[in-house]
């Protein structure tokens, strides 16, 4: 019997990590889900987050990736929205 779902780590940073109050959260999405439906559900789950959709880069286990690159599981997942200051 296969999983019909897959569990990820996100690791939230900036705006994300505001909305939230958290610097990571589990989350289970289903098999063949694109690393920019994270995003998709953050947004959902936080409407103010909508802002930094277009802007945002993702990262799957310490790599840069397309916002299409299709998630496994066990999967470590950045959003790094733009940030200012310094």
């Amino acid at each position: 019997m296969s999983k019909s779902a897959i569990t990820v780590t996100v690791k939230l940073f900036a705006a994300y990590q505001e909305a939230y109050g958290v610097s990571e959260l589990v989350l289970e999405f289903p098999y063949g889900t694109p690393v920019k439906e994270v995003c998709d559900r953050l947004i959902v789950e936080h409407p103010e987050l909508a802002q930094w959709r277009d802007v945002t880069r993702f990262g799957i286990n310490l790599i840069f990736v397309e916002p299409d690159t299709l998630l496994q599981d066990g999967d470590e997942v950045v959003l790094i929205p733009p940030v200012s200051g310094g």
